[in-house]
């Protein structure tokens, strides 16, 4: 404003010079429009995922995020039985367990679950042991019905609608190697209406 008014070569030039500024700011400007689009786009990116580790860090000081999965090494023994505890408690409707090998211990894990929660057991065999330990259980807590099934070679822990292929029987939990995989929903369907 001041070179319009004053009437002088170097006001003439000054004013040249503030109008090519303007011109070459604004050549950059269109020039680089992507580039300025793209940084808006990188810094809402940026404020979603903030937003979610957030998130995910709250529900970690909550301690509601359980793992899904996970493998126990032999030694382990308290680790995998508190994982197995964990899943168990974490039900709210039912509880079938698919296992050959069960013992008095596995009626004791069982008994861990929610009140309402329905628990029942598939083994190869019904040893008399077994037999007296269910009848000296259920005299005192909610029944667990135990059933013969002679077709399963593995182990299934099935929780509500989610389904653990477990590794090791419930009763040998951390003495040898082994993995618990939480496989998809469907094939829970699948095994149940099999059973």
């Amino acid at each position: 404003m001041a070179a319009a008014v004053l009437k002088s070569e170097i006001a003439d030039k000054a004013s040249v010079k503030v109008v090519e500024a303007f011109v070459a700011m604004r050549r950059f400007l269109s020039a680089n429009a992507q580039v300025f689009q793209r940084l808006e786009t990188i810094e809402y990116k940026l404020l979603e995922n903030d937003q979610k580790f957030d998130q995910v860090f709250a529900k970690l000081e909550e301690k509601t995020l359980k793992p899904k999965q996970g493998i126990f090494f032999d030694g382990q023994i308290f680790d995998a039985y508190e994982f197995i505890c964990d899943l168990i408690k974490s039900a709210t409707s039912r509880i079938i367990l698919i296992d050959n090998y069960v013992d008095e211990s596995v009626l004791t894990m069982l008994d861990k679950r929610n009140s309402g929660t329905t628990a029942a057991i598939y083994t190869q065999k019904i040893s008399k042991q077994l037999a007296l330990d269910i009848a000296k259980h259920d005299a005192q807590y909610p029944a667990i019905p135990v059933k013969t099934l002679t077709k399963s070679h593995d182990r299934f822990l099935i929780i509500d609608e989610r389904i653990y292929h477990v590794g090791a029987s419930i009763k040998d939990l951390g003495k040898k190697w082994f993995a618990v995989m939480k496989m998809e929903e469907e094939d829970a369907n699948n095994l149940i209406s099999r059973l």
